[in-house]
């Protein structure tokens, strides 16, 4: 495994991501578990999740599966740098008028406690606002935020699927408040995603910030199987998106036969290839799934490869001011 810091920190985390939004949904607590062991023995440090994944009634599952695992011991915890976010709708009526989505003092306070018993840990690496709350001031956020930081229930701030305004406007409220403020922002992006390329990324590498990718392979659509899905799976339930594609995945098929290398690891080492980006996450269903992965630090790209990619899938035209106006 590879590894690199975290933005401008100096957090290390691995190249690759464990994303954990499948478990207590599509995998199992037993499978999960082995998902993460073989991740950690396979040198991946960095652990995605988030206080509503297991989704709906069942919001907090996953977290409570992490945390499972963490209390099995065997230095579990001590090897992870844990990601998780708040914002959502946790359906508690403790909440009251509060239990829709936001950002304030109150609810960060309330759902970081109950991430932390959740995860069965006292702290957190990476605390990451999961979207964008503009009710709520930068004064009321990044001193909510510095209670918990100096109270040493979280250790750094993320956030995610943030604009590049809403990076520029964070980072600028940060320095008022004498804070480092967000080192980075977790961001869907992805060969059939590239609108990041305008203001995004270009944004948070000006900023110093590590950008994490989720949906790296655009909910399975790259992933090598969208074309003759199994019957059942997700991508099988979503034919119009395919055939919209369809003509695009041919040729990437084809491209990465001639590679020798799968439709899924490539999308991933493209994906890596950004140098704005930290790591993708990847998110197993299953033990083969991940291991059928690990291979993507190794994998390099070469020009003519990077540029075939290109005429297949057109990215914005540049970055921003220059895809606009010249």
């Amino acid at each position: 495994m590879k590894f690199t810091y975290l933005g401008k920190s100096g957090l290390k985390v691995s190249r690759l991501c464990l994303g954990t939004m499948n478990f207590g949904v599509d995998t199992d607590e037993q499978q999960a578990f082995r998902i993460m062991d073989a991740a950690v023995d396979a040198g991946i440090n960095f652990f995605d999740t988030a206080n509503v994944y297991g989704w709906g009634e069942n919001a907090g599952r996953t977290e409570e599966i992490i945390g499972r695992w963490f209390a099995q011991g065997g230095g579990h915890r001590e090897k992870v740098v844990l990601a998780t976010k708040v914002y959502g709708d946790m359906h508690d009526p403790a909440d009251g008028p509060n239990r829709e989505g936001g950002l304030s003092a109150y609810k960060i306070r309330r759902h970081l406690d109950a991430s932390l018993r959740r995860l069965q840990t006292d702290h957190i690496e990476l605390y990451q606002m999961h979207h964008v709350d503009r009710n709520v001031s930068w004064d009321e956020l990044w001193e909510a935020f510095q209670v918990h930081l100096l109270a040493g229930k979280i250790g750094y701030i993320g956030s995610s699927n943030f604009a590049g305004r809403d990076l520029v406007k964070a980072q600028c409220e940060a320095k008022n408040h004498r804070m480092l403020g967000l080192i980075s922002e977790q961001h869907k992006y992805s060969l059939l995603c590239r609108l990041p390329e305008l203001e995004v990324l270009p944004a948070a590498e000006e900023l110093g910030l590590g950008v994490i990718a989720w949906s790296p392979l655009d909910g399975g659509l790259l992933g090598g199987n969208a074309l003759k899905p199994a019957e059942g799976s997700r991508r099988a339930n979503d034919p119009k998106r395919v055939e919209k594609h369809r003509a695009q995945l041919e040729q990437f098929g084809a491209l990465c036969r001639e590679l020798g290398e799968s439709e899924a690891n490539v999308a991933l080492a493209w994906t890596l290839a950004h140098p704005a980006m930290t790591a993708p996450i990847i998110g197993p269903r299953t033990l083969e799934h991940l291991q059928a992965a690990l291979r993507v630090v190794d994998i390099r790209l070469d020009e003519s490869t990077l540029n075939k990619l290109d005429e297949i899938f057109p990215g914005p035209g540049g970055d921003a001011p220059r895809a606009y106006a010249w």
